[in-house]
This record gives structure tokens, C-alpha cells and sequence, in this order.
């Protein structure tokens, strides 16, 4: 593909922002993940001031409450915005994070700082994936992937210059300053959300009928449910009332697993979640005591993680109507598996390169999973699907993170090689596993009544 062509996409895929209310709910999403970012500088700094030397054990205690938040409360709210108001719910996650940040700015306890972290994160449960749920009731199918790849791209962004900011404030201002901003982008984030017209429990009606079949890889129809049935008819099917509600809650993991493209795609995420747990858990380890190096050379070499990601986020939307899903899936679970392999011997460039195919990788597999569940899930039923989902790849990480611990010691020296190993192992089972039903499910398209 021809530079101007690559520039041609990526300006297409900014103009996901003409559409006035996802330019608003992006612009949400914008302003609260820059407050996380300030966060996560607040918080380590604040777990230095109040644990001193066992500071790095305090964040490690955090992230987990962190990651468990999401893996049990997720599937609730999943089944939450599709049954109330998603604004709503949206909303008050955002301002009771408000609550407890100002909390935070003034805790003088790790035991405060556990609970508000549990609390945090529980109300980040609800509001992710139902921001996730929305984004489709709110662009045309033709718009959703460019949506979705301009959410990734700032999301790591602000992942690669957020810290940077955050350090600025924290010495102008103090670390526990930061709460206080933080605290007043969430106020922001609210307002926003509310002053959003469009309910976002209601899918955008296509323009035109004729868009319906849009990216490669995932054209047609599912004629197995949806042969030459009305439109009527799939609307009402799609109001139809849901069941009980352990049903309900159960709904959204069945329906990841019974989809066999949604299967093979969430079971690659669990490869990208046990390459990128090394490269989060060990770098620092390889970085400082293998290579000798500061604290500047860290940031470096995670920067370089941060921008292929965005690139990464950014090609995906240029790209996404000529190459199918499930070879970004592929290439990228491949990209972060093999990135790994030779990272124990090489030099803080080399790691720095290593590491932004890395990042590639990693949205290469995130990213397109997001669309798929768009497309092949009936509108009523994507707040659970997408709260299932995020609840299962946070699952992937609470398990691959103690595993990069416990490997990464075990074998030092040799560390990534063994994590490496283990990803492409896994690769391998995926791939001769669920390859040659997602590959047909693929062929078969898009799902009848889901809203993108």
C-alpha cells in the first residue's frame, strides 16, 4: 500500500468525529482516561509516601484488586446496560469515581488506599464496558471500526504522554494534586455523557441498507437465522424481554464461546495477554538489573510498546476494509509472541524495537475483537457480550501476570525466552483448535439483529 493511501485511511478514520454524538462520548472517553492517567502516577507515588521501601508489594496488591474488580463485576454490568439507561450508569461510575478519588487525595493508609483502589475499579467495571456497549449505538456499521481505532489510538496515547504530564504536575503541585485534577476530569467526562440527545441503548438506523456488508473477511448475512426475514421481524426479536437473571448474567460468556470466530478471537487474546504480561511484569527487571540502565532507559523502552500501539490502533481503522479481522488477529498474536522470544539478549534499541511490534501485535489482537463482537451480536444482547468479554480478558491478565513473575525469577536471565515459548505454545493449540471453525464462521458474515 502507497503512503498516501495508509494517509488516506487514517484521515478517514478521524472522521469518525463528524458524527456529533460519538464525537461527544469520545471526547468522554478522552477526558477520563486522561485523569487515569494521572491516577496511576498519583497512586505509585502515593503507595511510596505510605509504604516507603514495600511500595512496589502495595501497587502489586493494588493491581490485583484492580484486575479482580473487573473479572467478577464486569458480567453484571454487561447485563445492566442492556436492562437501564446506559448514560446513567455511565454517569454515576464517573462521579462516584470522583468521590473516591477526593478520598484518595487525603487517605493516610494502605488499608484506605486498598479500599479505594477495590472501589475504583469496581466502578471502572461498569463504566467500560458499557462506554464499549454504546459506541455501536451510536455510529452507522460503516463508521464503528474507524470509531474503535480512534478510541485505541488515544487510549494508548495518553498511555505513552500521560505519565509525562502527570510527573509535571506532581512537582509543580505535589503527587496527591493529581487526585484532585483527576477527580475534576471525571466531572468533565459526566457532563459530556449527559449532555449527549441520543439515547445509547438504541442502535443508529443505517443510512442505507446497501451498507450493511462493509470490511473484508465479514460480508454476508447469516442465512442460518436471518434467511429473507423482515426487518420488523428482527426488531422484534431484538426486543424481545431477556431471561431470568442468573440466565442473563450467564448469557454474554455463552454466547463469547458458542460463536466460534468470537471464540478463536478471545482465545487469542489470552496468547497477547501472556506476551504482554512478560514484557509488563520483567522489562523492568531486564531493563535496570541486565542492562545496567536508569530509570529514562525504562521509560524508552515502554514508550516504544505505547507507540506501536497506536500506530497499531491508527493502521487498523486505514486498513480494516481490505484485510479481514481474522488476519489481524493472526499477525498480531504471532508479532507479540515472537517479539518476545529474543528480548533477553539484546540492547535497550533493540528492546525498544522489539517491544513496538509488540505493541502492534497487542492491538492487532484487542482492537478487531471489539468489532467482531459488534457485528455478530443481536443489539439487546451487546452490553452483556461486551461486559463478558471484559471480563474474561481481564481473566487472561489475573492469571498471566503472577505467571511473568514467577517464570521471569525462575529463569532469570533466560526469562523472556520462556515466556516467549509459552505464547507461541499456545498459538499453536489456538490455532489447531479453533482456526478451521472460525474460518468458516467467518465466511458466513455478520450475525442477524446485531446492530453493527
Amino acid at each position: 500500500m502507497r503512503f498516501a493511501e495508509v494517509l488516506a485511511g487514517l484521515r478517514a478514520t478521524l472522521m469518525a468525529l463528524r458524527n456529533p454524538a460519538f464525537a461527544r462520548l469520545y471526547l468522554a472517553q478522552l477526558v477520563h482516561l486522561l485523569g487515569d492517567a494521572l491516577v496511576w502516577v498519583a497512586l505509585a507515588l502515593l503507595a511510596f509516601e505510605l509504604a516507603g521501601e514495600r511500595a512496589a508489594a502495595v501497587l502489586g496488591i493494588a493491581l490485583t484488586l484492580r484486575v479482580t474488580a473487573f473479572v467478577v463485576l464486569s458480567p453484571f454490568a454487561g447485563v445492566l446496560a442492556d436492562r437501564t439507561s446506559r448514560k446513567a450508569i455511565m454517569v454515576t461510575a464517573l462521579l462516584a469515581r470522583m468521590g473516591v478519588l477526593a478520598g484518595l487525595a487525603v487517605a493516610t493508609s494502605e488499608a484506605q488506599l486498598y479500599l479505594a483502589m477495590l472501589a475504583m475499579n469496581a466502578l471502572t467495571a461498569f463504566f467500560t464496558p458499557t462506554y464499549q456497549a454504546s459506541v455501536p449505538a451510536v455510529t452507522t456499521r460503516a463508521e464503528y471500526p474507524k470509531a474503535i481505532s480512534l478510541s485505541g489510538a488515544t487510549f494508548e496515547l495518553l498511555g505513552v504522554l500521560g505519565p509525562g504530564l502527570a510527573g509535571g504536575l506532581a512537582i509543580a503541585f505535589g503527587g496527591r494534586s493529581l487526585f484532585w485534577v483527576a477527580a475534576a476530569t471525571l466531572v468533565v467526562s459526566a457532563g459530556l455523557v449527559l449532555s449527549l440527545r441520543r439515547r445509547l441503548d438504541e442502535a443508529t438506523p443505517e443510512p442505507d441498507a446497501a451498507a450493511g456488508s462493509s470490511s473484508a473477511g465479514s460480508a454476508a448475512v447469516d442465512v442460518t437465522t436471518a434467511d429473507a426475514a423482515p426487518a420488523s421481524a428482527v426488531r422484534a426479536a431484538d426486543a424481545a424481554p431477556a431471561g431470568g437473571r442468573w440466565r442473563d448474567l450467564a448469557e454474554g460468556t455463552v454466547r463469547l464461546w458458542r460463536d466460534p470466530l468470537v471464540r478463536y478471537g478471545l482465545s487469542l487474546e489470552l496468547v497477547a495477554s501472556v506476551a504482554g504480561a512478560w514484557i509488563l511484569v520483567n522489562s523492568v527487571v531486564l531493563v535496570k538489573g541486565g542492562l545496567g540502565l536508569d530509570d529514562l532507559a525504562y521509560g524508552w523502552v515502554m514508550a516504544g510498546f505505547g507507540a506501536g500501539a497506536t500506530l497499531a490502533a491508527l493502521a487498523l481503522g486505514a486498513l480494516d476494509a481490505r484485510v479481514p479481522r481474522t488476519t489481524f488477529l493472526g499477525v498480531g498474536a504471532l508479532a507479540i509472541s515472537l517479539a518476545v522470544v529474543p528480548a533477553d539478549h539484546v540492547g535497550v534499541a533493540p528492546l525498544a524495537a522489539l517491544w513496538f511490534v509488540a505493541g502492534i501485535g497487542t492491538n492487532w489482537v484487542n482492537l478487531p475483537m471489539l468489532t467482531l463482537l459488534a457485528e455478530r451480536t443481536p443489539h439487546r444482547l451487546q452490553g452483556r457480550v461486551y461486559g463478558a468479554h471484559f471480563a474474561w480478558s481481564h481473566l487472561w491478565w489475573l492469571g498471566a501476570y503472577p505467571l511473568a513473575g514467577w517464570l521471569g525469577t525462575a529463569f532469570a536471565g533466560r526469562s523472556f525466552l520462556v515466556g516467549g515459548i509459552i505464547s507461541l505454545a499456545l498459538l499453536v493449540g489456538v490455532r489447531w483448535l479453533w482456526w478451521p471453525s472460525a474460518r468458516a464462521a467467518a465466511k458466513v458474515g455478520f450475525v442477524a439483529g446485531a446492530a453493527r
